[in-house]
């Protein structure tokens, strides 16, 4: 392990932020969605980045399954574990943020301290915290990647909202945006998810 010691930032020497969004000629921001699976945060992240993308906002899309199968690839399922990958998940969101891309994290974070945690990382200023909100049940019937059938038939262990508990945003004022893909259309909760994200992307006009 190193040493404290050993370590030497160098981010006062570093092009700074402002010149990069300038260039890019947008503003840095992390939107983190969450909820459970099946809930449409995956859905929600690929709109928003197209809708974005159109707009030529340049963007980057942080997924849960893409990052355990690359970055947080020995990362399992326990409290420790969690910690560990909503944290390294943060630090890579809050430097793509610091280089001027709107960051699209998407990832079920089922606990308010690890919401926390990642705010907390990346800063109040650059984090948008948006709650996903759809009841156990519809996401079973939807079981879009087929694992609410296989932690039923108990093939997936500690799976959240079954035997690994989902906290909602305690209180609901901590979520910037709450989203009840229960009760609206996908298409409208796009719509008040782009509204919510392009006022705090787009660069004032001098």
């Amino acid at each position: 392990m190193s040493s404290p010691e050993n370590i030497h930032p160098t981010f006062g020497q570093l092009l700074g932020r402002e010149a990069k969004e300038a260039l890019l000629n947008q503003r840095g921001l992390v939107v983190w969605l969450y909820g459970l699976s099946g809930s449409g945060k995956s859905t929600l992240a690929n709109g928003l980045e197209r809708r974005l993308h159109g707009e030529g906002v340049i963007t980057q899309v942080l997924d849960g399954d893409n990052i355990r199968a690359g970055l947080n690839s020995n990362l399992g399922f326990s409290d420790d574990d969690r910690r560990e990958n909503i944290r390294r998940i943060a630090e890579v969101a809050k430097l793509f943020a610091s280089a001027g891309v709107v960051t699209i994290a998407s990832f079920i974070c089922p606990r308010n301290e690890l919401r926390a945690l990642a705010r907390g990382i990346v800063g109040q200023a650059d984090f948008l915290e948006v709650y996903v909100e759809c009841r156990f049940e519809t996401c079973e019937q939807r079981d879009v990647k087929g694992l609410y059938a296989k932690a039923k038939a108990g093939g997936v262990k500690q799976f959240t909202g079954k035997d690994s508990a989902f906290d909602p945003p305690e209180p609901r004022e901590t979520a910037d945006l709450i989203l009840n893909t229960d009760e609206q259309e996908e298409s409208a909760s796009l719509e008040q998810l782009y509204r919510a994200v392009q006022p705090r992307v787009a660069l004032a006009k001098t």
